[in-house]
């Protein structure tokens, strides 16, 4: 449905979507970036072999927009698009927190607009983006974001009311995991072993159990059992975590973090 792509705000997210674009089939010559610094436009220019343009051109050039800047800014983008933004022209926002009707008020009555919450691993392929629709966004403009984001992993379409639980599980889903690296690979160290074999030990076993989790369509409680032999060791293990609270310190702590959404989403931060 469209022919020109731009990426306004360049970062590492915009970048990886760039990339992924790219080996996806997108032609360079549709792609159109805008960064703050000149030395950063040339830099993707000479990389990709795309356009650097203002933002004020990209609004005029592009088919579909892309917002990938931080939330704070996404108010003075918009103030500089609107005034050359048409009605047909798809934006979709990678702003946490910022939902479709801030984006609506902004510009063009009727513009479409899609949300799009990814996470961190669209860096190495392997994101989860998750989609919601405005109140103009048609399924084809859900299909071509859909499309734009499965170059570099996942999608998966929910309600906007759901934006916020889907933030704390997913958008923020890869610090809980490196959190519990961390830990278990302390707990390596505290047992005797050296620091990088903690690491990669721990490592794998999470690549392993990720891999089975997505493959094998098994509950993690049939996977877990299987691992959980009687009187055994990892039954040990599991029973002093339920001590300590972790299921419920989990579920506490995506609470926090989906609060601390809907107030970023209301303005309040």
């Amino acid at each position: 449905m469209t022919k020109t792509v731009a990426v306004l705000g360049t970062g590492k997210i915009g970048e990886a979507l760039l990339s992924g674009m790219i080996r996806a089939g997108w032609r360079p010559a549709d792609l159109l970036v805008t960064t703050r610094r000149t030395d950063r436009a040339e830099e993707l220019r000479t990389r990709y072999g795309v356009e650097p343009v203002t933002n004020a051109d990209a609004a005029k050039r592009a088919d579909t927009l892309i917002l990938a800047v931080k939330p704070q800014d996404m108010g003075a983008l918009l103030d500089q698009l609107a005034p050359h933004l048409t009605a047909d022209r798809l934006v979709i926002s990678a702003a946490a927190g910022i939902p479709t009707s801030f984006i609506e008020e902004r510009l063009a009555s009727g513009a479409p607009v899609v949300r799009v919450m990814p996470n961190t691993p669209v860096l190495v392929d392997e994101g989860m983006s998750v989609i919601s629709g405005g109140h103009h966004a048609t399924p084809t403009h859900l299909a071509h974001t859909e499309e734009i984001f499965g170059s570099v992993g996942k999608t998966l379409r929910v309600p906007e009311s759901q934006q916020d639980a889907a933030t704390a599980l997913s958008g923020s889903g890869p610090a809980y995991f490196y959190f519990l690296v961390e830990a278990m690979t302390d707990a390596g160290i505290l047992l005797g072993l050296p620091r990088a074999q903690a690491h990669d030990l721990i490592v794998q076993a999470a690549i392993g159990a990720a891999v089975m989790l997505r493959d094998s369509g098994e509950h993690p409680v049939k996977l877990r059992e299987a691992v959980t032999s009687p009187a055994g060791t990892t039954i040990s293990a599991i029973r002093e975590l339920e001590n300590h609270g972790v299921r419920a310190a989990l579920i506490a702590a995506l609470e926090a973090a989906r609060d601390r959404s809907r107030e970023l989403a209301s303005g309040n931060g």
